[in-house]
C-alpha cells in the first residue's frame, strides 16, 4: 500500500488501546520529528523518555514491517509507531522524500562500494564486528575432514568472533551510558544474536545452534559486570537465552555425552545467574522420554508431567513444546498436550484451525476464564474458518468474564454483530467499548447505529464522558463537545491541560473564535509572550501560532485597533529579535 491508502482504522487495529491513546497524545504534542521516505520505507525520530527511531515499510496492500528502538514488547505497535503513522496520515506534505539505499548504492561501482564500507568502518570501528559477523554468515569457513578421521560436528560459526562481539556490545553500552545515554542498547543487540542462533535451530542445525548459544551465554556471564553498575539487568537476555536453549535441546538429537556436558554448563550458569536457567535443566531431564509426557501424547490428558506443584517456568516450557509439535506436524499430540498443560487458547484455536468447530465451542463453555482468551478464540473463528456466528457467541459470552481488554473485546463484538446485521448487539457492544474508553469515533458510531434510540443513549454517553477523569480523556472530550457545539464545555476541558497539549488548545480556540474571542485573547496572549520573553529563537514559530489566534480573535470581535496597538507594543519590546520580527510580518 502507499501512504495515501493509510487509514485511521488500520492504525487502530494494529495497536493495543493503550498504545493508540498514548501514540495519539505523542502526535498531538509534536513529538514526531525528522520524517523521511525512501521508497516504501518511512523513518522518523520520536521524542519520548528518550529519542527513539521508528522504521515503517509499506507493502502493496499493507504495512509490511514496523519497528522502533524502544523496549516495548506487549503486542501490536508501540506508541511511537502509532504517533509516526498518525503523522503520515495527517501531515504527508511534511514528509521528506529521499533516495532509497538501492538508488544510492547503484551510483557506486565495486571499488567505490568497498571504499564506502572501509570509510564507514574507520568512522565507526564498532561496525567491523558486524561486518565480520555478517561475512561469516554469508561465506562461512569450510569444514575439512581428512580421510579416516573421526566424525566432527559441523560447526561453521566463528565462536571466538561471537564471544568478542558480545563483549564489545557490553563495552559499547558502557560508553553509551558514560556519555549520558539512558536507554539500554545492549539487550536488543544481544537478543538479535540469540535470534540468529534460533534460526540455526529452526533449520535443524543443532550443532551450530549449541556452539553459538554457548559462546553468547559464556560471554554474557563473563562480561555482564561491565554494565551491571549502570543498572542494566539481564532478565530479557536470560529469558530469551533459556527459551532458545530449550528449543535446541528439545528439537535436536543429543547423545548422552552431549547431555552430560550441557548439564554441567547449565548448573554452572544457574549458580551464576540464578534460577532463570532451571528451565534448561528440566528440558534436558525430561526431553521427550518422560513417562508422564509419553502418556499425555498418547491421549491420557489427565496425566501430569510435574510431580506436585508446577514450577514457575511450566507455561514457558509447555509453549516451547507446542511450537515444536506444530512444526513437526504432530497435531493430535499438540492437542493432547495443550489440553493437559492448561494452554486454553492454544488448544481451542488449534481445534478451530483444524475445522473442529463444534468441539471448540463445547470445550469453550468450561475452559474460557477471561476476556483475553475469549477475544483470541473469537478472532480465530473468523480468520481461520469465517465462522462469524460462533465468533459472535464467544465474544458476547466473553464480555461477562473478568479481564482487562474490555474495549478491544467490545469493539470486536460490535464489528462482528454488524457483519451479521445484528444491530441491537452491535449498539450494546459499542456502548460498552465507549464506557471502557470514551472516544469520538465510537461516540459517532453509536449515534449512527442507534437511530431513534440515540436521544436516550446520548445522555448516557455524555455522562460517561463527564465522569472519566483519566489523563487521556481530554482529546475525546474536546472532540465530542466541539461536534455537539458545546463550546463552553470544550473550553472547560482545555483550561486544565498543560501547554504540551497545544494542538488541542488551539483547536478549541479556533472553534470558539466567534463566540468567545476574549477567552482566546486572554489565553493565547500569555502563552505567546512567555515564549518570546524567553528569547529562544527555535520556539518563535510556536509563539507566532498563538499570536495568529490573538489577531484573529481581535478581528473577529471587530476590534482591529486593539490588535494594531498590541502588535506595536510587541515590536517595541522585541524589535531586536530579527527572526521573530520576520515571522511576525505576515500578521500585519
Amino acid at each position: 500500500m502507499s501512504i495515501t491508502q493509510l487509514t485511521l482504522e488500520l492504525i487502530r487495529q494494529s495497536a493495543t488501546h493503550k498504545s493508540w491513546q498514548r501514540g495519539e497524545s505523542y502526535y498531538d504534542q509534536g513529538c514526531v520529528r525528522q520524517v523521511n521516505q525512501r521508497g516504501n520505507l518511512i523513518s522518523a525520530e520520536v521524542i519520548g523518555s528518550s529519542l527513539y527511531s521508528v522504521s515503517i515499510e509499506f507493502a502493496d496492500h499493507d504495512i509490511l514491517t514496523a519497528s522502533c528502538t524502544c523496549p516495548y514488547d506487549w503486542g501490536g505497535y508501540c506508541k511511537h509507531i502509532v504517533a509516526t503513522l498518525l503523522f503520515c496520515l495527517r501531515e504527508p506534505e511534511h514528509i521528506q522524500v529521499r533516495a532509497t539505499l538501492e538508488e544510492i548504492l547503484d551510483r557506486l561501482n565495486e571499488i567505490q562500494t568497498q571504499s564506502l564500507i572501509q570509510q564507514l568502518a574507520a568512522k565507526k570501528p564498532e561496525l567491523v564486528n558486524d561486518i565480520e559477523r555478517i561475512t561469516d554468515r554469508l561465506a562461512p569457513p569450510v569444514v575439512v575432514t581428512t580421510e579416516g578421521s573421526s566424525p566432527q560436528k559441523k560447526v561453521t560459526v566463528n565462536v571466538n568472533a561471537i564471544r568478542s562481539q558480545v563483549r564489545y556490545i557490553l563495552e559499547d553500552s558502557v560508553r553509551h551510558y558514560e556519555y549520558g545515554g539512558e536507554e539500554d542498547p545492549a539487550t536488543e543487540e544481544i537478543c538479535s544474536l540469540i535470534e540468529e542462533a534460533s534460526n540455526y535451530n529452526q533449520q535443524g542445525d543443532s550443532d551450530n545452534a549449541i556452539a553459538m548459544l554457548t559462546a553468547i551465554t559464556e560471554s554474557c556471564l563473563e562480561n555482564w559486570d561491565l554494565v551491571d553498575e549502570y543498572g542494566v539487568d539481564y532478565d530479557d537476555v536470560a529469558y530469551l537465552l533459556s527459551r532458545v536453549w530449550c528449543e535446541t535441546i528439545l528439537n535436536g538429537k543429543l547423545d548422552e555425552a552431549d547431555k552430560v556436558d550441557l548439564q554441567v554448563n547449565f548448573e554452572y550458569w544457574r549458580d551464576s545467574w540464578g534460577n532463570c536457567f532451571d528451565i534448561l535443566l528440566a528440558a534436558l531431564e525430561q526431553g521427550w522420554s518422560n513417562p508422564a509426557l509419553k502418556r499425555i501424547l498418547q491421549g491420557n490428558v489427565s496425566s501430569n508431567i510435574w510431580t506436585g506443584e508446577a514450577p514457575p517456568y511450566a507455561e514457558d516450557l509447555a509453549a516451547i513444546r507446542l511450537d515444536i509439535l506444530e512444526r513437526q506436524g504432530r497435531l493430535e499430540e499438540y492437542l493432547y498436550f495443550a489440553e493437559a498443560s492448561g494452554q486454553v487458547v492454544e488448544y481451542l484455536t488449534k481445534l478451530v484451525s483444524l475445522g473442529r468447530i463444534s468441539e471448540a465451542m463445547t470445550a469453550a463453555q468450561s475452559l474460557l476464564a477471561n476476556k483475553e482468551d475469549a477475544l483470541a478464540l473469537s478472532r480465530c473463528l473468523v480468520t481461520e474458518q469465517n465462522a462469524q456466528v460462533e465468533a459472535l457467541a464467544i465474544a458476547r459470552a466473553g464480555l461477562g468474564l473478568p479481564g482487562s481488554c474490555q474495549y478491544d473485546l467490545a469493539t470486536w463484538t460490535s464489528e462482528i454483530a454488524l457483519e451479521l446485521d445484528d444491530q441491537v448487539t452491535a449498539v450494546k457492544a459499542k456502548v460498552k467499548a465507549f464506557q471502557a474508553s470514551p472516544n469520538f469515533a465510537d461516540y459517532r458510531q453509536v449515534a449512527q447505529l442507534a437511530g431513534d434510540n440515540w436521544s436516550n443513549l446520548k445522555g448516557e454517553l455524555l455522562g460517561t464522558l463527564a465522569a472519566d477523569d483519566s489523563w487521556n480523556s481530554a482529546a475525546a472530550k474536546v472532540d465530542i463537545h466541539l461536534d455537539e457545539g458545546m463550546i463552553k464545555q470544550a473550553i472547560a476541558v482545555v483550561e486544565n491541560v498543560g501547554d504540551y497539549r497545544h494542538r488541542l488548545i488551539q483547536r478549541v480556540m479556533d472553534a470558539s473564535m466567534e463566540t468567545n474571542p476574549d477567552w482566546v485573547i486572554n489565553n493565547a496572549t500569555p502563552r505567546a509572550e512567555a515564549i518570546m520573553n524567553e528569547g529562544k529563537a527555535k520556539y518563535y514559530e510556536s509563539a507566532i501560532s498563538w499570536l495568529r489566534r490573538v489577531r484573529q480573535a481581535y478581528l473577529t470581535a471587530n476590534r482591529p485597533q486593539e490588535w494594531s496597538d498590541y502588535r506595536a507594543k510587541l515590536v517595541e519590546v522585541h524589535g531586536r529579535k530579527r527572526k521573530l520580527m520576520g515571522l511576525m510580518q505576515p500578521l500585519d
